[in-house]
């Protein structure tokens, strides 16, 4: 059940560099990272039969066995077997690493390890996708893009006409106000605490900009004050606590709904009162946009296709694969959103 892939194209998420920090996890050593990327199936293995080789692909860090309870349903993406596992560093069938270094193993990371010019993956996180779109492009579609709009069009849902508001304008907060714009809100409220993002959001239909540190009192205030009592949706993608309760606090009663998109450290407490949930406020939590891997992952890429979605605004950057510390260099400095990197020089 597993599929080698040649990686043409991978970008940095932030999510490798929190791990390349060892920030609050188990710290696997050596590892390879990446997991955001765009290739063709090079060979395929035993069990394989929905893939062959030639075929385009993204690689997934969270599956789809098609098998489980939570893949039966309509409703979860959380697949049993494939789901995201960053402690794990090894195969599923075997137990063992597909990487080696003078016969030492070298770890896989979040099932997909795309920095490198092949890599083996189980092939329930592979979606297979229209083979006329640009690698290059919609390789960012395998992780961080998909992740913010999901949370917009599939979880968020909101009405043509509402108000919105984002929390976290790095690349998937950005691509839940893509979503947003997309489904019709009329306004968008970007949330950041980075005055230089605001500028950049207004391509993505950002159309006002709070910084809470404008302010001397709560952000859900402010946002309920220029909203006549709050947002009808709010998706909160920095993983803060503050801001997750500030993203819940500032819809309004009676209809409004939270998404929970960013993830907390470990420790972190959401703390609200009960009579915000009483008076009619949904909270809702999302992992990758509630998009099954495979099922539904190419028509996002489709919609890419067809020009509903923009995924250029995404990409900043571009370096071969023998510059990839720019690519660090880029997120740690803030600058820019996505940056792929070439495996080809």
């Amino acid at each position: 059940m597993e599929v080698r892939l040649k990686i043409l194209y991978t970008s940095l998420c932030h999510t490798d560099v929190y791990f390349w920090e060892a920030k609050g996890q188990n710290p696997l050593f050596p590892r390879i990272y990446g997991h955001e990327a765009g290739g063709i199936v090079e060979s395929v293995g035993e069990g394989v039969t929905d893939l062959e080789p030639g075929d385009h692909v993204l690689p997934i860090f969270t599956g789809e066995c098609k098998e489980c309870a939570h893949c039966k349903s309509e409703e979860s993406n959380m697949c049993d077997l494939l789901r995201i596992n960053t402690d794990r560093g090894v195969m599923l069938s075997d137990g063992k690493s597909r990487f080696s270094i003078k016969g030492q193993p070298i770890y896989h990371f979040l099932g997909t390890s795309t920095f490198s010019e092949y890599t083996v993956v189980h092939v329930g996180c592979v979606a297979k996708i229209n083979p006329l779109a640009p690698l290059d492009k919609v390789c960012v579609i395998s992780c961080g893009i998909s992740t913010g709009l999901g949370a917009m069009v599939n979880v968020a849902k909101p009405p043509k006409g509402s108000t919105v508001a984002v929390f976290g304008l790095g690349a998937v907060g950005l691509s839940a106000a893509e979503g947003a714009r997309i489904a019709g809100a009329s306004r968008i409220i970007g949330v950041d605490l980075n005055p230089n993002r605001f500028q950049e959001a207004k391509k993505f239909g950002v159309t006002e900009f709070v910084n809470p540190k404008d302010h001397n009192k709560p952000v859900q205030e402010v946002i309920a004050e220029m909203t006549n009592g709050g947002v009808d949706r709010s998706v909160e993608c920095t993983g803060n606590v503050d801001a997750m309760i500030s993203a819940f606090e500032c819809v309004h009663d009676g209809w409004g709904v939270a998404v929970l998109v960013g993830v907390p450290h470990k420790d972190a407490v959401f703390k609200t009162h009960p009579i915000n949930l009483l008076n009619e406020r949904t909270l809702k939590g999302t992992f990758f946009g509630n998009y099954k891997p495979r099922s539904d992952i190419p028509s996002v890429v489709e919609k890419y296709m067809n020009k509903e979605l923009e995924v250029e605004k995404f990409i900043t950057h571009q370096v071969p694969f023998s510059e990839i510390n720019k690519a660090f260099d880029y997120m740690l400095k803030g600058e820019g959103l996505r940056c792929i990197i070439r495996m080809e020089e």
